[in-house]
């Protein structure tokens, strides 16, 4: 059976970023169209000066506005005929102790990582319910499940709540051929997650993972690969652990 173009059209949130890049450059490798997309004009014209790649495109995207999403999924449809993937990656991550959060800083977070998500979600799964397919794939975070240890309480109730849309969309768009899952990972081995960590509390949070390591984000993005293949029929609703052993069900 041919597959559609367009079912190979991905779009990932906060691309230029740690996860994000290592993300748009695994889909690239295993053979998908890539619309990288941020909020940040100059990390994407970085971007697309260091990558170079005829299925790639770059967008200007703040996830907390409905009229982005729509304008960028328009024009992903006008390059590939379509979207076939979704990758809602966005996120401010902050470390803020519990009792600073002002109310300011917690619902910036709150709206990028977690309505950011519902936009997308909404957006997306709206044309993939209409075509009668679609691969959403939510970045969720084990903050989300055990409340945190290293990051602020929003990012973390931000991160939960990602986990319980992923079940509602997953739900919802079940019997339309769209699926929706999400990947839950414990700390990662990146440049953004040493900025945000000082050395000595980094150290800390390395010993507790029971594996004694930092997670590879090359093996997050391969995980996102496979959600979004054509064959991924049967996941849905589902939050897939990557944590080294911090979080076990």
């Amino acid at each position: 059976m041919t597959i559609p173009a367009h079912h190979n059209a991905v779009l990932v949130t906060g691309g230029t970023g740690g996860l994000g890049s290592v993300i748009c450059s695994r889909l690239l490798a295993e053979g998908f169209r890539v619309a990288m997309s941020d909020v940040d004009v100059s990390t994407l014209d970085a971007a697309a000066q260091r990558l170079a790649n005829p299925e790639l495109m770059f967008c200007k995207l703040d996830v907390t506005k409905p009229s982005d999403f729509e304008r960028v999924l328009d024009q992903i449809s006008e390059r590939w005929g379509g979207i076939g993937v979704l990758v809602n990656n966005a996120a401010l991550t902050r470390t803020t102790p519990l009792f600073d959060i002002s109310p300011e800083e917690f619902d910036a977070v709150t709206a990028v990582a977690l309505k950011g998500t519902f936009i997308g979600c909404q957006a997306a799964g709206r044309r993939m319910r209409d075509a009668g397919y679609g691969r959403i794939i939510n970045i969720a975070s084990l903050a989300g499940q055990n409340g945190g240890a290293a990051t602020g309480a929003h990012y973390a109730a931000a991160k939960g709540g990602v986990i319980t849309l992923t079940k509602v969309f997953g739900r919802d768009l079940a019997a339309h051929g769209v699926t929706v899952n999400a990947i839950s990972p414990g700390p990662l081995d990146l440049d953004s997650v040493r900025e945000l960590l000082p050395a000595d509390k980094l150290a800390a949070v390395v010993k507790s993972v029971p594996v004694g390591a930092l997670g590879e984000p090359d093996y997050i993005a391969k995980m996102v690969a496979l959600l979004a293949d054509p064959g991924a029929v049967s996941a849905t609703g589902s939050t897939f652990d990557v944590n080294g052993g911090l979080f076990m069900r």
